[in-house]
């Protein structure tokens, strides 16, 4: 029992206080999470997909393994140019409508690769559905962060990978559901069916509001105000969150502060004339000239997006029927069967992180899932390399142990590394250098991403899957001692806060010269 305020007044006794209790989850902003995340279905999609299709394209159109390792990797490579291009499209025409630029990719790529007539042109759909994926890696969690209160930011900033994952298990169906029709078909109608979805993202992303610190940026103030009374737990955090987005911008104490007035043409003016509200100069920041707090940012997000990829999880999802066969499954059906469990597996377990991304943090999260993703695969790869030592037909009992492994393995990236890895990249920079920032994220994992995918089939033929599996474990353990040493837990702080984390805050020094202050973005 929590005792009475007015205990204290008796004897001067400590008033014990009640636990806070959590404010209920924001409706408004849970449908603009959910609305901004339909984008990364098709990026899961995309991606698990070829997991199935490879083996009827290898079939229909004789390609050898080091093609197929091209266009299976070649979607993460082009995605740079989404990636890269994501940061400057979102400050310049807003997250919302490079969220529907996205939408628009995806279906163009999806119609190109499942009417392909040739490896040339399949290879053309990949590279366009690439920058798709590049555009909706970086602002789906951008959006969602900024639109987020911070009780629920967690959570709500986990959604892309919940649909990533949910688009990665729907590959994995459609992979079986159309493996026994006619070969020449098969693949391509798996492709065809991510063109439909982009037809119906389109509307709903463009009945979304705008992001409030996107808004602001802009001068919109009494916009980005009627945003954040929708998306806040209360008017008082409705105000002070609009305030910090103002103090981090540079806009003076002040401006645009009468709730009355639902836009000052001043303030818009002034902004777009005395910093470039499209990305002007961040690149110089970020990369050029970093004051010390965004450098140990930077290596922060590049590193955990680095470890992220590196561990091997686009080698499992991708060539995880390669795996099962060399376990011991040698139809099609089985192994197929055995893939659409990876992805169950890897869709359910991120429930975990978003229960309790908010509740026990970003750190002990990542660690437990970076731990349990070396254990998986060391165990993987010793049971691989005890396979190899069998006879032929001697390996059943360990091939139930590799698809346990590879269950384990899946489920553990999901309830750490796989969704924190952009709620994190999403919390940590300033307002002003945060879409470039998340770019370069983005951009790094997708570069992580293609050079393990492009290389999987040369490792293993090179080391075996068992030295596979035991390299990435061993980057993996390497990941789980930067997290520690590295990454300070951002539960609970305003996006505008979390640079002090990193050492930076209200310290003149770390100003650049002509930019007024907006270096110092994150201060509360």
């Amino acid at each position: 029992m929590c005792m009475q305020d007015d205990a204290s007044d008796d004897g001067g006794i400590p008033v014990v206080e009640a636990p806070a209790k959590r404010p209920p989850l924001n409706k408004y902003a849970l449908a603009c999470a959910v609305l901004a995340s339909m984008n990364s279905i098709l990026l899961g999609y995309d991606g698990a997909v070829m997991s199935g299709a490879q083996l009827f394209i290898k079939e229909d159109l004789k390609i050898s393994d080091t093609k197929i390792e091209v266009l299976a990797g070649i979607i993460s490579i082009s995605s740079l140019v989404g990636s890269l291009a994501a940061g400057r499209t979102s400050d310049w025409i807003g997250r919302r409508y490079t969220m529907v630029l996205a939408a628009a990719i995806f279906l163009a790529g999806a119609l190109i690769m499942g009417l392909a007539p040739g490896y040339g042109v399949l290879m053309l759909g990949r590279c366009v559905a690439g920058v798709g994926v590049g555009y909706a890696l970086m602002v789906a969690p951008v959006y969602t962060a900024e639109v987020s209160p911070t009780s629920a930011r967690g959570l709500l900033t986990s959604f892309p990978e919940v649909f990533i994952n949910t688009g990665v298990l729907l590959g994995y169906v459609s992979n079986y559901a159309f493996h026994s029709l006619p070969v020449h078909l098969s693949w391509r109608v798996m492709f065809l069916v991510g063109a439909v979805p982009p037809l119906f993202l389109a509307p709903g992303v463009l009945a979304m509001p705008e992001s409030p610190r996107w808004l602001v940026m802009q001068g919109r103030i009494g916009d980005a105000r009627r945003v954040l009374a929708k998306t806040s737990d209360s008017p008082a955090e409705a105000e002070e969150r609009l305030a910090d987005i103002k103090k981090a911008i540079g806009i003076p104490d002040g401006i645009g502060d009468n709730a009355a007035a639902d836009d000052d043409d001043v303030v818009v003016v002034a902004r777009r004339s005395k910093q470039g509200s499209h990305g002007e100069g961040v690149w110089r920041d970020l990369l050029i000239r970093p004051t010390p707090p965004v450098r140990r940012i930077l290596i922060a997000c590049l590193g955990l997006q680095c470890f992220q990829q590196a561990s091997g999880i686009d080698s499992v999802v991708l060539y995880s029927p390669r795996v099962f066969e060399k376990a011991g499954l040698r139809s099609d059906n089985n192994s197929l069967g055995a893939t659409m469990a990876v992805g169950a597996s890897k869709t359910l377990f991120i429930l975990v992180a978003t229960f309790f991304l908010d509740r026990v943090g970003r750190r002990p999260l990542l660690l437990t899932s970076a731990g349990g993703m070396v254990v998986s695969l060391v165990t993987l790869a010793s049971a691989l390399h005890a396979i190899d030592r069998l006879p032929e037909g001697h390996a059943t009992p360990l091939a139930g142990v590799s698809i346990a492994a590879v269950l384990t393995f899946v489920a553990s990236f999901s309830i750490g590394m796989g969704p924190i890895a952009w709620v994190y990249s999403s919390e940590i920079f300033p307002l002003r250098l945060r879409a470039q920032g998340c770019a370069l994220g983005t951009a790094m994992n997708r570069i992580m991403s293609g050079a393990i995918t492009m290389s999987f089939i040369s490792l293993y033929k090179a080391i075996t899957l068992a030295g596979s599996f035991y390299l990435y474990a061993g980057i993996a353990a390497a990941g789980w001692l930067f997290m520690f040493f590295f990454l300070p837990e951002t539960r609970g702080r305003s996006l505008e806060d979390t640079e002090k984390l990193f050492g930076g805050g209200d310290h003149g020094e770390d100003e650049e010269d002509g930019h007024d202050g907006q270096n110092k973005s994150t201060e509360s």
